[in-house]
């Protein structure tokens, strides 16, 4: 016998989100049999709109296929009464990142409109006390080398120090959510560890596989693949950054075979990000038009890419404002990565711990 325990405040909340009409849903099994990814064993997302409806938290917190969805919307567009189930998952998804937050504030704080100011200022006054520490709070005389501003010891210390911190908390949550996922499967033991079935799924990650089965929403692929690699190239280009720092050559010049690299994923970035955003704005009936979460990760991530070029652009055309632009651009970096855990940019941990998960016991979604 399975002990129901309703949590009424969890069910408000995912209906909040999803704007989900959770009641109406018959349990007719149409979002599972659409789904091209759902197993045939207990297929999803009908048993987690059984959930949802009861307003089963535990359930769902620790529920694997909630990750396994890829939000293709195939569930979504052939459901007859409406429930939008792709919507209902990604909003058990979001109130996930809140649940598995260390500490609990910063979920909070990232997940509410009301919040947003707070969590802006917080990187404006560190950033500003660290450039007081280094004594470098003015716009210094002459061409734009941002730094005269910002000391490059100062910067990736600091920024680094920080990254770990909050990086370091946020894991003690996601270790959490591995104990959760395996007390929630009791009777089956992985065969293996996080990091090999991590491994096994390399092609799926890098290829983005799973999103090509999608028939609503075919572009969704495409889209996430040049965010994805525009992203990768540019953390890619930030360590050789540091590096040229550290040995005394930098800036970059503009015909620098890094600061090409750089152009080229923020040019990826900009048509990726621009993409999903439009979608979700005139596709609605294929696509979630997103909700506060989805918006401030695509804007984020759309600002930090649009700030880096004309912060670039600044430096070599000498701008005036150029340094009230670097410090724009450090705002949107700490928005990005410091906070990456605690927004839906921690999808890329949470979904690579559920899907190795789910590996490990041999849970397939298919293919």
């Amino acid at each position: 016998m399975i002990e129901v325990v309703p949590d009424i405040q969890f069910k408000k909340q995912l209906k909040q989100l999803s704007k989900a009409p959770l009641n109406e849903c018959m349990q007719c099994g149409t979002c599972s049999v659409v789904c091209s990814l759902a197993p045939d064993e207990k297929p999803f997302p009908r048993k987690e709109m059984i959930w949802a409806g009861w307003g089963m938290k535990q359930k769902l917190m620790a529920n694997t296929d909630v990750w396994l969805c890829h939000q293709c919307g195939d569930c979504s567009t052939y459901c007859p009464r409406g429930v939008k189930p792709s919507d209902v998952l990604a909003a058990v998804r979001q109130i996930a990142y809140i649940y598995y937050a260390r500490p609990r504030f910063m979920g909070i704080m990232l997940s509410k409109p009301a919040w947003l100011p707070v969590a802006l200022l917080i990187p404006v006054v560190i950033i500003s006390l660290i450039l007081t520490l280094a004594g470098t709070f003015t716009i210094p005389d002459g061409p734009v080398n941002y730094s005269h501003f910002f000391p490059h010891a100062w910067l990736n210390g600091s920024f680094s120090l920080i990254t770990f911190i909050a990086y370091g908390l946020a894991f003690s949550g996601l270790l959490k959510f591995w104990n959760d996922l395996k007390r929630s499967y009791p009777d089956t033991k992985p065969d293996r560890g996080f990091i090999p079935s991590l491994f096994t799924l390399r092609k799926q990650i890098f290829t983005h596989t799973h999103f090509g089965n999608c028939s609503a929403n075919k572009l969704r692929r495409w889209t996430h693949m040049l965010v994805f690699y525009g992203f990768i190239l540019l953390l890619l280009v930030t360590a050789y950054a540091i590096y040229a720092a550290i040995s005394h050559n930098y800036p970059l010049t503009l015909t620098n075979p890094f600061k090409l690299l750089g152009n080229i994923a923020a040019i990826m970035l900009i048509a990726g990000l621009g993409i999903m955003m439009v979608n979700r704005l005139i596709n609605k009936e294929k696509t979630s038009s997103g909700n506060y979460a989805d918006w401030l990760f695509l804007i984020s991530m759309f600002l930090l890419t649009i700030s880096g070029v004309v912060v670039e652009l600044a430096r070599f055309q000498n701008w005036t404002l150029a340094y009230h632009l670097y410090f724009f651009h450090l705002v949107c970096v700490w928005f990005v990565i410091i906070y990456l855990p605690y927004t839906k940019f921690g999808h890329l941990l949470y979904r690579s711990i559920a899907m190795s998960f789910a590996e490990s016991i041999g849970r397939k979604i298919n293919s």
